[in-house]
Formats: C-alpha cells, structure tokens, sequence
C-alpha cells in the first residue's frame, strides 16, 4: 500500500504539490507561535508552559461550620465516600476532614471522559437519601478544573494616576470590590472556571448577645436566631381588586440596616416586646477566616483566575486582560487627606503568560537554529543542492504536520511536546538522508537506470525504484 501511495504521488505531482500546500497552510494556522499568517485564519493549538501529568481526578466540598475534623469524618465524609464508591469508572477516593469543611477527592480511570465523571457525581449527590447527611449541610462540586488551573492571580490596590501605590482603602472595603463587581466581570471571561476571592474581610452583620440579659428572661440562643431569620424575608400574599385594578400584596422584610435586625421581635409578653437590641448589641464586622493573602510582607485583597478544563491557557489569561481593562474604568476611586486621588486597580500578582512565552520563545528558536545547522550539514555532506533543499523541506514541513495532529488529538502545546518535536528532527533528517541519497544512486548508476531488457528508466520511474527500494523496511 505504501509503494502505491508513492506511486501515485509521483504520477500525479499536481495532487501531491495540493497535499503539501494544505498540510503547510493547515500546519501555520494551527501553529502556537502566534505567526502573523495575513489572510489564513489562526486556531493555534493549546498553549502551556509545563504538561498537565495530573491524574483524572474530581473534588467534592463540603462546610460545616464549627465542627471538629471527627465529627465532620464521622458524619459527613464517610458516609459521602462510601455513596460515591458506586459510581463507575472510580478509581480511588481520597477524603481529607479538617475543621468546618470535607474535602473528598474522586480519582477516575484515565479513559474516563473528564465531564462524564462529573455528570456522574452530581447524579449521585442529589439521589443521596434523605438522613444521611446533617441538616442544612450540601456538598458541592469543585470546578471543571485541574490542579494547573490557576493561570492568573492579582490583587486589589489604590494607585494614583502615575501607577504609584496610594492606599486609603482598608481590607473590607477591596473584599467587597472583589467579591460584587471584579469577580463576577472576569468569571464572565471565555475559558474561565472560577474566580476565587483571597485575602481582606468578609462584611457581615453580627450579634453580640448578652448572656446575662437572656437568662433572666429565659431567652435560648435558637430563639434570637429564629428571630433574625424570621425578619429578614419577604411575604407574598394574595391581590386585592379596587375600582376593578388588580393590587398585589405582599410585606416588605429584608433587612437593610441595621436598625432592623435591632427592632426584630424576640418575644412578646403582657404587650411587651422583647426586642434584639435590648438582648445584645448589633454592629457589622468581619466574618472568621482561616487565612490571608500576603503580598512583600503586607497583607492585601485579591483573586485566582481558574482556567477550564480543556481550555487553552493562553487565550484564557488574554481574555481575563481584556475583561480587566473593560471594567478598570469602573473600578471606584477616592479623595485622600493629602489631596491624592487614589484608584482602585487590577495589579497582577502571578501571570503565566511570561513563562508561555519563554517556553514558547526558547523552543522556537531551537526548533529554527536546529532546522538552519542541519540544512548546512546535509549540503556539505551530499553535495547535492536540489537534494539538499528536498531533505531540508522536510524538517518545517514535518513540524507543521505534528501540529495538525495535536490540534486533532488535543494535545497542549508545551515544554514537553515542543522538545520531543526537537529531538525527533533528527529521525526525520535521517529519512530523508536514505530517501534522497539512494534516488541520487539510482540515477547517477548506469545499472540501475536500465531494466533487464536494457530499455531505459523514466525520472519518474527511477525515482519510484528508489523510494521503493528503500520504504520496504519500514
């Protein structure tokens, strides 16, 4: 079959100079170099700096707050395990308890498509029964995300016009930024999973109860939580019709300051109320945290962008840069003492885009010095200027072809992958060598041109002899 191939093309040079100048254009427009191809279109094969070895693995999280590591192994990461054992294609599971939260990690077959497996958990999840798992305790799935995911992180900083670190924000006010307006701007980015807060306080509203207040009037703690849920919701009742207009009716109950958790009801006696405020003191504060963000020894507010999986790194982190300048405009700012503006800005903290292009950078001028030395060593050695051209334009050819198939097969472009390319320029000059060399044997040997009759070969004829005489083995 091989010999017919070869055959053929030599027959019909239109079509092979066709298959050659598809699989060229094809290989450029797939090509991770970020070549300016003009009028050819560009979906470059997906970029990353080191090879994801990580195994097929799913995360399942569940908080329980307050809770010791035993009480969360006993009650909620056993009996999650052991409902998850069933589900096909597992490999291994891995939990970790800590306090307040299970972590369960789910490791499946590696032919096991990576969506499949999460389609599969979250099956499991809502068709686990009722009593297994404590009250108003709900485990989540992790992103679609692997552990290489985090291609982006930054802070939140007050700068002025020059770039210039201004500060006059305080950690809650840059937590709240994050969490209501940068992060769901760039979790809107095409490519990205999640976009995780770090650092500053969580503003929230707290009570801070009397216990000596309560015992006299016999007040439990479940009785002011009761109170404060109840009064922060809103009712819906039935319409009302005047004059033939239809009115709906409904009662107003969110809570919007903190005068109205102080006023909430607790309990009523002899046409008294009891109210919060008269139990304890209400006030905002920052909710409990087990962690901060450090940054050259100061403690700051900021995110990690999560690439999804399957996703190009590259053209993620360029959507995230994009997504940040669109919203840096609105992006608040304010009036220092000193008279200082100062803005709120998006200062990366670790973008991989400088490693990208370095791998990318390096090897690319590797694979082009490797391709120019072995043109100049295949010239000196055959001495043979149209045999040497031929063999060389099989090393750029051949590399544009690799990036076909990776782009067909969904393999990153990295590190790895780039340098096994490298290192295989070598078999391919190697081919190449024998090909040319027993064509040029062919034609240049008075025995070989001619057949046993003694009638002269054709160039096209010779040429199939030759690549024929050798294509055998392999």
């Amino acid at each position: 079959m091989l010999n017919k191939g070869i055959k053929f093309l030599i027959e019909n040079k239109l079509v092979a100079v066709l298959m050659l100048t598809l699989f060229v254009g094809w290989g450029i427009v797939n090509s991770p170099f970020n070549w300016d191809t003009g009028f050819l279109p560009v979906d470059p094969v997906a970029v990353d700096a080191i090879p994801d070895i990580g195994e097929n693995q799913q995360i399942v999280f569940t908080k329980w707050e307050g809770r010791s590591p035993q009480d969360i192994e006993d009650q909620i990461t056993y009996p999650l395990t052991t409902s998850i054992l069933g589900i096909p294609g597992v490999k291994t599971i891995r939990s970790s308890s800590m306090f307040g939260f299970s972590s369960i990690y789910i490791i499946f077959e590696e032919d096991i498509e990576f969506y499949w497996s999460r389609s599969r958990i979250l099956e499991k999840l809502n068709s686990l029964p009722s009593g297994l798992l404590p009250d108003n305790v709900n485990p989540a799935l992790g992103p679609d995300a692997t552990g290489l995911g985090q291609i982006f992180w930054y802070t939140l900083e007050g700068r002025d016009k020059d770039g210039n670190v201004t500060g006059g924000w305080d950690l809650q006010e840059l937590r709240s930024i994050q969490d209501y307006y940068v992060k769901y701007a760039l979790s809107s980015a095409a490519g990205v999973s999640e976009v995780a807060s770090i650092g500053g306080y969580v503003k929230e509203y707290q009570v801070d109860v009397n216990p000596e207040i309560m015992r006299q009037y016999n007040i439990s703690l479940s009785d002011i939580v009761k109170a404060v849920k109840k009064s922060n919701q809103d009712i819906g009742a039935q319409t009302l019709e005047i004059n033939q207009a239809e009115y709906l009716v409904r009662g107003l109950g969110y809570v919007e300051s903190i005068e109205d958790i102080e006023n909430a009801v607790v309990s009523s006696e002899n046409f008294t109320s009891l109210r919060i405020k008269d139990l304890g003191k209400v006030h905002m504060g920052p909710a409990p945290r087990r962690g901060i963000l450090d940054k050259e020894g100061a403690e700051v507010v900021g995110g990690v962008v999560v690439a999804r999986y399957g996703s190009n790194p590259l053209e993620v982190i360029n959507n995230v840069k994009k997504q940040i300048e669109e919203l840096a405009a609105g992006l608040p700012s304010k009036q220092l003492e000193d008279g200082t503006t100062s803005q709120v800005t998006i200062v990366p903290f670790y973008d991989r885009t400088e490693l990208i292009h370095e791998t990318l950078g390096t090897l690319n001028e590797a694979l082009t010095l490797e391709i120019l030395i072995t043109i100049l060593v295949i010239i000196v050695m055959i001495f043979n200027l149209r045999a040497s051209i031929l063999i060389s334009g099989l090393l750029p050819v051949a590399v544009l072809m690799v990036f076909v198939t990776m782009k067909l097969f969904n393999v990153d472009a990295n590190i790895v992958a780039l340098s096994g390319i490298a290192i295989a320029i070598g078999t391919m000059v190697d081919v190449g060598v024998i090909l040319a060399e027993n064509m040029i044997r062919h034609l240049e040997d008075e025995k070989l041109r001619h057949n046993e009759k003694g009638t002269e070969y054709t160039i096209n004829e010779i040429i199939y002899n030759a690549t024929s005489e050798v294509s055998v083995p392999f």
